[in-house]
């Protein structure tokens, strides 16, 4: 199938209201779901990297993605035939915080496409100029914070974390003027544009904008995100809306296990951020840990408050999922469901954690959940006091063969390589010392033999992660018109879980030199 081939769904703009207003200029928007816009065309659009993954879920070959008309549509400068353009309207809670409409202010969704296989999948571009949502911003992207966000969505894939994909980056030509750390110093930098894909890109700050304007039209878009999104549950009542709910309460619950999983950091956790499908949307100030730090987040804006840090993201999320749960209560009008499903959600997150710790550790199961919980928290506590990277730790640890008696010595020098100082205190030692005693014991009470447990945690742990120094390194190489780093990490990532021996380099601690640099070690959201 080619670019002009392709099947498009237009259920959405055919099923929702619109906006009349047809003119592209800053607005509130009341009584609609969305508004017409067109993308701005760039001055000299050029494809920098396209995932032929996420090619492949829109039929598109290799050959389809080297084209003048591939380059063409995804930085915005052609249409596909049949495509009518539209940004959505939603508000949402930022940093806790009510905020009203916010909206798609720099994203433009071009169309659905219906693939082969009969699935459908909303292709939106990130970067390509105003909105009516734009508020005083400009609605373009700057590379660094693309490259990272194309990235990302494809590592997070290979990860098996539950996530929107990347189609391509561009870059336009063009500049843009940002203030990287909002310190007065506005610098001009390479816009952007990358396109993304997902099977809807609704979050819940839709139902809580439309919630605030009317029933109706809350009604209206919650009938539809059902009927489309989540077809088994049946047609929408108010029985159906709590099984609804239960299920957003479930993905998003199983979504954060995962971030948890891969020390995964969103950074930005706003309700206009949170997929109503449980997929990580909104790539802006991630990380992932370096040295583990239940209390880091990458985002500038939340470095006094650490709303959104590492160990809070489970709790945001419950909090979000209560902000959803108020805004669709009109719906249902009776608070029982709703309670129960986000009572659920603390019971699953607690119960899904600890197996998905157990297995890191090499235990397919959760054998006591009192000791089980006790061995992981005691671990947990020695990354807290003694610099440790947790990506490399587990993989090293699942080298080791507790069969026999504990070398401690030989021990310390296979985990080495994860630990940030080359002196462990006498007492920390101990610490260490007493958590493997028990890990030693724990393996050796488990059925399974050491290479089904080196099987499973190899599995569970990843070698190859995007660490936040690697695509800072992608990000300044491609600024200068270098894109080798970029094409690398994009192979390297697919495969995490895999030895890559010629690839050991990317499985580093981070260096001396990125502990403090920007893009590094913190982010802010200007992009």
């Amino acid at each position: 199938m080619t670019l002009d081939e392709l099947n498009l769904d237009t259920s959405y703009i055919e099923c929702l209201p619109a906006d009349p207003q047809a003119a592209n200029f800053p607005r509130q928007v009341h009584g609609a779901c969305f508004s017409w816009v067109m993308p701005t065309k760039t001055s000299a659009a050029r494809l920098l990297a396209y995932s032929a993954d996420a090619a492949a879920l829109l039929d598109l070959t290799d050959e389809d993605c080297a084209s003048k008309t591939f380059s063409d549509v995804f930085s915005g400068n052609q249409l596909l035939t049949g495509s009518k353009p539209y940004a959505t309207s939603y508000g949402g809670h930022q940093f806790g915080n009510w905020a009203g409409q916010l909206g798609d202010g720099r994203a433009i969704n071009l169309c659905s496409v219906v693939n082969q296989r009969g699935e459908s999948w909303t292709l939106q571009l990130k970067g390509a100029g105003p909105t009516p949502y734009s508020r005083t911003a400009d609605g373009y992207a700057v590379l660094r914070s693309s490259l990272r966000e194309f990235l990302c969505s494809e590592a997070m894939f290979y990860l098996r974390v539950p996530t929107t994909r990347a189609l391509s980056l561009m870059t336009t030509g063009d500049t843009v003027v940002r203030d990287v750390l909002y310190n007065g110093n506005p610098q001009p930098e390479q816009s952007a544009v990358v396109c993304r894909l997902a099977p809807s890109f609704t979050r819940f700050g839709h139902f809580q904008y439309y919630a605030e304007q009317s029933l109706e039209l809350l009604k209206v878009f919650t009938d539809y995100t059902i009927q489309s999104s989540f077809p088994h549950l049946g047609a929408p009542d108010k029985a159906c809306y709590i099984r609804w709910f239960n299920e957003v309460c479930e993905s998003s619950c199983d979504m954060v296990v995962e971030w948890m999983r891969v020390g995964f950091v969103h950074g930005v956790m706003n309700t206009d951020n949170m997929s109503i499908l449980g997929l990580t949307i909104d790539y802006g100030p991630y990380g992932w840990l370096e040295a583990y730090d239940p209390s880091w987040t990458p985002n500038t804006t939340d470095a006094n408050d650490h709303r959104y840090a590492f160990s809070q993201q489970a709790k945001i999320t419950h909090w979000n999922l209560y902000q959803l749960a108020n805004a669709i209560y009109p719906l249902i009008e009776e608070t029982e469901g709703l309670e129960l499903a986000l009572r659920n959600f603390a019971e699953r997150y607690a119960r899904q954690w600890l197996l998905m710790m157990n297995n890191k550790l090499g235990f397919v199961t959760t054998q006591h959940e009192d000791e089980d919980r006790q061995l992981v928290e005691q671990l947990l506590a020695f990354f807290a006091v003694y610099e440790t990277d947790m990506t490399i730790f587990f993989r090293r640890l699942a080298k080791l063969d507790p069969a026999g008696e504990l070398d401690f010595e030989e021990v310390v020098q296979q985990l080495s390589p994860a630990f940030y100082e080359e002196t462990m205190p006498e007492a920390i030692q101990q610490t260490l010392r007493d958590w493997l005693q028990n890990y030693w014991q724990r393996c050796q009470q488990a059925s399974a033999t050491a290479s089904e447990r080196r099987e499973l945690m190899n599995k569970t742990n990843p070698k190859y992660v995007l660490r936040n120094y690697l695509a800072q390194q992608a990000i300044e190489m491609s600024e200068q018109g270098d894109q080798s780093l970029l094409h690398e990490l994009l192979a390297v990532l697919k495969s995490p879980y895999d030895e890559q021996p010629e690839k050991e380099h990317f499985n580093q601690k981070r260096p001396d030199w990125a502990k403090h640099k920007v893009g590094c070690s913190m982010l802010s959201c200007s992009s």
